[in-house]
Parts: structure tokens; sequence; C-alpha cells
């Protein structure tokens, strides 16, 4: 048997081409035959259809087939974010270009916890990381009159950073957050996190992995962090306090009100962390970015170009506006990151991530905002936050339908109007079984509402009012 070919080196893209044919074949197959947002059947068909095409996962002897067969299955059971009926969740459809660059990525192989594995993908990093902490936090040229509490620090492959912040990539909104929780507890020697009852479960958990004590959860009764409970709460609480903002609730795409809690913060001394994994795209947006008002006065920022950014998947960071602040990521492994290499200006990456092993997933981000530009993302925001107003628009004027409220970003509730709780479930779990729409849940106000979650900017308004014939047709009467 020959040795199969390497997917870089010389023969790497000759070696490739024949067999992205063969991929892109078995994804038009696989779309063809799922025929919607999901395949038809409920999980246990799904899973049996998987099983017969995919046999005995572990042969003795390989197949030449295997390629296609296999990406063909997946194509034919994805829900496919792509498709207009697919809109439950956080779940962008990526755009070509991102997952061009995604290939090129996994072919070049480039692992980020040495420079000597990752020379260009580093700089690549160490640029653009920056670049993202500027578009929170300001140019570095300009002064912040609302926050002057900016410290110099230095960190990443350029050398001395601005005090206008760092940012480093992550897999996403759960790791991002965990890493800020994790910066608050060591600069603070031990923190005690409060958030509202809104706040994503991932901050719940960070604070349980780090052992910290049980999170103050505050009331958000109209799905907001109520400002004057967090008030109430830092007059009373004692010892380093981190507040937990959300910029983009999961469940309604909701924002604090962010230049409040900003300002209790600044009163109370409270280090502020946001969560801005959804909401964070608006910054592109000239139209939309003023409901972010407040973000730049946060110690730390989640943000996630894996939602409103249109990456492939995992495409997250954490913005800093005190580059010192991670200093305590600080590690050395000889192997790595030997003192004589740094002194001798080979990068140090280590202090990076938590992570050793790192895939270069800065390298999509770099090549999408490089052929869009902010101007062209910002466009693509600006069209999904239109389609949820659209939404909801043709919803209100729906006699058979209730809205909860008109959007803040992209996501819109509603529900059959006089259905149950129950009801509201079944009829999103039939449409999931069918095939026909894949839409989310969630439950506000003490009632459970159907979610739609718009992120594909190829959404035509038809598109909509399909979506809400089949919830109706669907409701029982």
């Amino acid at each position: 048997m020959s040795t199969p070919p390497l997917a870089s080196g010389p023969e790497g893209p000759d070696a490739l081409r024949p067999l992205l044919d063969t991929v892109l074949h078995a994804l038009a197959e696989g779309t063809t035959a799922r025929g919607g947002p999901l395949p038809a059947g409920g999980p246990e068909q799904v899973a049996e259809r998987l099983r017969t095409a995919l046999g005995d996962p572990l042969p003795h002897h390989g197949s030449p087939d295997a390629l296609h067969t296999v990406v063909r299955a997946l194509a034919e059971g994805p829900a496919d974010p792509a498709d207009p009926l697919c809109a439950a969740h956080l779940h962008c459809p990526p755009l070509a270009v991102a997952t061009a660059a995604d290939l090129a990525a996994s072919a070049l192989n480039p692992s980020l916890d040495s420079w000597d594995q990752a020379p260009a993908a580093s700089e690549i990093e160490a640029l653009l990381t920056r670049a993202l902490a500027h578009l929170v936090y300001g140019d570095p040229d300009t002064p912040h009159t609302s926050d002057a509490r900016g410290t110099q620090g230095t960190r990443g492959t350029e050398g001395t950073r601005s005090a206008r912040g760092d940012a480093l990539v992550t897999t996403g909104g759960t790791e991002s957050n965990q890493l800020a929780l994790l910066l608050a507890r060591e600069k603070h020697h031990g923190i005690q996190l409060v958030c509202g009852a809104n706040a994503h479960h991932s901050l719940h958990r960070a604070a349980w992995l780090l052992g910290l004590r049980e999170p103050v959860v505050l009331p958000a009764p109209a799905g907001t962090l109520d400002a004057a409970a967090l008030d109430s709460a830092l007059s009373d609480l004692r010892g380093p306090l981190l507040v937990a903002a959300t910029a983009g609730t999961t469940d309604a795409g909701l924002i604090d009100p962010l230049p409040d809690i900003a300002d209790l913060c600044a009163t109370h001394g409270a280090r502020l962390h946001i969560d801005a994994a959804y909401g964070g795209g608006l910054l592109f947006s000239d139209r939309h970015r003023t409901k972010l008002d407040g973000l730049a006065r946060a110690d730390t920022v989640t943000l996630d170009l894996h939602k409103l950014g249109w990456q492939p998947v995992a495409a997250g960071l954490l913005a800093v506006r005190d580059p010192a602040d991670l200093t305590p990521l600080t590690h050395r492994a000889d192997y790595l990151n030997a003192d004589d290499d740094t002194e001798a200006g080979h990068p140090d990456l280590l202090g990076r991530s938590l992570r050793t092993t790192r895939r270069p997933d800065i390298l999509k981000i770099a090549v999408t905002l490089k052929t869009l530009g902010r101007h062209g993302i910002g466009a693509l925001v600006d069209q999904v936050c239109a389609h949820a107003h659209e939404l909801a628009d043709l919803t209100a004027a729906h006699p058979g339908f209730e809205l909860y409220d008109h959007p803040v970003i992209s996501t819109v509730l509603f529900r059959p109007r006089g259905a149950t709780d129950d009801t509201v479930a079944a009829v999103r779990r039939t449409l999931l079984d069918q095939g026909r729409a894949v839409l989310g849940r969630a439950t506000l106000d003490g009632r459970r509402w159907l979610k739609a979650t718009l992120l594909n900017p190829h959404t035509r308004p038809g598109d909509l009012a399909t979506l809400l014939k089949l919830v109706e047709g669907h409701t029982p009467r």
C-alpha cells in the first residue's frame, strides 16, 4: 500500500485538488438528499440512516470511497444554518471566504504554542488581536473621556502593546468567560461574581471550576440586569467583586444597561466583565454600535465571531483593557519558550492561552476582515437586524401570533396566540422531527416562546412568511 499524500508541502495542493472535488460533490448530494433545514425523521431515524451509511467506523481495511461516503452522510444530516428556515440558535452560516481560509489553516497545520511552529500565524494573531482590542476599547491615540483607569502593560509578539487593550483567541464564549473570571481572581486574590439571572450559564460553571463562591444572582425582570438591584447588592457585599453584564442574551438578544452598570462598578470599586459573545458584532455596524455604549469601560469583554461574524467554529476572543492583567497566564516550558530564546527575541506564545496546542483560528478572521472590511461586516450585521424587525412586524400584524417584543439585535420571540406552553414545545418538536424548520425556545415572563435567531444575511421576506405559516399550520386549534 502506498503512503497517503500529505496536505502540505510541495505536493500538497495537487493532492488536495481531487479530494476537494470529492468533498464538494458529496456536500451537494447530501444537501439535495436532505431537502430542508435538517433531516426528517427525528433522532432515531437520523441515527439509523447514519449508521447504515457509515457501517463499521473502524474497519480492518480502508475504502477509497470513504471521503465521499462520510461527507455525504454528514451533509445529509446537519441542521444547516445556511437554510433560512434554520433559525434556532446563535449558530451562523459561515462565509465562503472564511471557510476557504480555514482549509488553508488545516492544510498548513501550524500550532500556536511556540513561535517555531507558527512564525507567520503568530504574527497574524498578534496584529489582529491588537486591532480587535482597539475596536472594543478605542484607538490607542484617542483618550477616553469616560474612563481613565487604563495602565501600561506588555504582552504578545510585537513588544510593548498599547494600554488600550489586548485580546486572546479562544474557542468561544465559554472559554472567554472562564478566562475573564480567572484573570479577575488572580488580580484580586479571589473574587465574588455578581450577575443577573439572564447571564450565560458558562459564568456559573466557570465560578464552580475556579473554586469561587456561589455567584450572587440578581433579578432580571425585563430580561436584563436590574440596575437598582445591582446598586443595592454592591452596597451590601464586601470583598473584591466582579460584575458580569450581558450584551446580547442567549434567550432574547437583550442588552443590559451597560452605562449604568459601568457607573455602578466605578462607584463601588467593582471589576466589570461584559459577555458580548452575541452582541459584540454590533461594533462593526455604524447603525447599531451605539447599543454597546459602555462596553469600552469593561475590564474584560467576551466576543464570538462565529455568531455575528460569520466564521466557522471556533472564533472566540477575550478582550482585556489592561494588558498587564494577562500576566497570570505566563508559563514556562523549556522546549517551547526557553528563557534564552525569549531574550533573543523569539516570541513567547504560552501566555496567550491556557491551551497548549492551538490551531490558527485567527487566519479565517483575518482573511474575512481583510476581504470585507469593517463596512462589509457591518452591512451583514445591519441585514440580519433588519430581517429580525421584518419578522417581528409580520408577527405583530398576524392575529394568530403574539410577539414578545421588538428585537434589540436579531432574535425574535413569538408564540401562537392562546397556545399553552406544552403546545409551543410540541409545535417546535414537530417541525424539527419533520425536517421543516429549526426554531429555538426561551422562557420569559413565565411563559414559553418560540425563538427565531436570524443570522443568515441571505434570508428573504418570503422565507420569514414561510416560517410563520409552518408554525401556524402545525398549531392545533
